[in-house]
């Protein structure tokens, strides 16, 4: 059963293990809010997972551990099982989704475990990872709904509390539930004054709903950028934790999660996975009430696909106003372009790229077609770039 007692325990089985991440001050997230970021990111394996997998690892008989451990995962209780059963001289095997990254299924191997991809997604992956348990007796270590998995992500609420004593609110990431579940009922049965508040993406918003309807309810599909939290379903002790201990849980968009991560590298300098970003999201945008308060956001997680880094921080520019596409059908004539970049340089904005179009049907046969993307500051700055270019006589489509 979980208890605070377990929870301390975790704590000391883990120390030189799992490292005291730092609690970082952050007031450009949200200027209204003291905000304060928890660097799981920065965790050994990159992120919290190694926690409650090493704990749990550790609680095994001498038999268990000599037949080996099986887990499934999108990626970092991975790397955190891989880590942990290696470190304890004991095989493991991972089944990940084979849309994983190709990043986190390298470093699964590197931590010393044998890796299966299996096709689907994380739920396609835990029928598998115990079908191969029933058949070889394998320990399956289970990514968030197992009491010991509980207790080792709760110690970040134990750090948070002796880190920030005048912690007003913490917000979580939320997959399955487990990281939320151990902090809540950390925090909640050491200060119940503390708000707790969860953050799923609105592509995978399975405990939302489930808190909703106050059922566990398996969703059809999942589709987010935070493939970390990407889950189906939640567990049994996850969900019914999250329903006596957590505050609410909260959604937010791709666009955002995208915008929070482009805020914590150019702000804090801090690399986070989709996962890791949704809890700063939820504060940068204002889903959770923290106006006036001590928040400290969880950084669940670094471990990022460098492959679309690229692609989120396009998202995340467009989602800021630091950038912008414009159409613009000119009569195809010489001078026009240098009209255009005049209009634009006057008001302050960067072009990065201009693409000519032949007139499409139905316009002018000498017309052409302007796509220009731009570099800008904020909103209000495309709005006084586009204004201007209208005053000048330039037809925006």
């Amino acid at each position: 059963m979980l208890s605070l007692d377990k929870i301390y325990h975790a704590s000391y089985v883990l120390k030189g293990v799992a490292r005291k991440t730092d609690v970082l001050h952050a007031p450009k997230i949200n200027p209204e809010a003291n905000v304060y970021l928890k660097t799981e990111n920065l965790q050994n394996t990159g992120s919290f997972k190694l926690r409650g997998a090493y704990y749990k690892i550790s609680q095994l008989s001498q038999e268990e551990k000599k037949k080996g451990v099986i887990a499934c995962s999108a990626g970092n209780h991975a790397q955190g099982v891989a880590f942990a059963a290696t470190q304890n001289g004991i095989p493991s095997i991972i089944c990940l989704p084979d849309g994983a990254p190709i990043s986190k299924v390298e470093a699964t191997k590197g931590y010393g475990a044998r890796v299966e991809l299996v096709k689907g997604v994380y739920d396609d992956a835990y029928n598998r990872a115990l079908e191969l348990r029933d058949q070889c007796g394998y320990t399956f270590i289970h990514p968030f709904d197992d009491e010991d998995v509980i207790a080792g992500q709760g110690t970040i609420g134990l750090e948070l509390l002796e880190q920030l004593p005048n912690l007003d609110a913490v917000v979580v990431p939320v997959g399955g539930g487990g990281l939320i579940s151990g902090i809540a009922f950390a925090i909640k049965s050491l200060n119940p004054n503390v708000k707790v508040y969860g953050v799923q993406a609105e592509g995978a918003a399975s405990m939302v709903q489930s808190l909703k309807e106050e059922q566990i309810i398996q969703l059809e599909s999942v589709n987010t950028i935070a493939d970390g939290i990407q889950v189906k379903e939640p567990g049994t002790h996850t969900f019914d934790l999250c329903q006596k201990y957590v505050d609410d849980i909260v959604t937010v968009s791709d666009d955002e999660v995208a915008g929070a991560i482009l805020s914590l590298i150019e702000n804090q300098k801090l690399i986070t996975e989709g996962a890791g970003a949704v809890s700063v999201a939820a504060v940068m945008f204002n889903k959770v009430p923290v106006k006036g308060k001590n928040v400290a956001c969880i950084l669940s997680g670094g471990n990022i696909d460098v492959t679309i880094l690229s692609k989120v921080i396009e998202r995340g520019l467009l989602k800021s106003g630091r950038s912008d596409t414009l159409v613009i059908q000119l009569e195809d004539k010489p001078g026009q372009l240098q009209g255009v970049s005049a209009t634009i340089a006057q008001y302050g904005a960067n072009v990065n790229s201009v693409y000519y179009e032949k007139a499409s049907e139905g316009s002018n046969i000498t017309d052409c077609v302007l796509r220009i993307n731009l570099e800008t500051r904020n909103f209000e700055h495309i709005k006084a770039v586009r204004e201007g270019l209208t005053k000048a006589g330039f037809k925006l489509l």
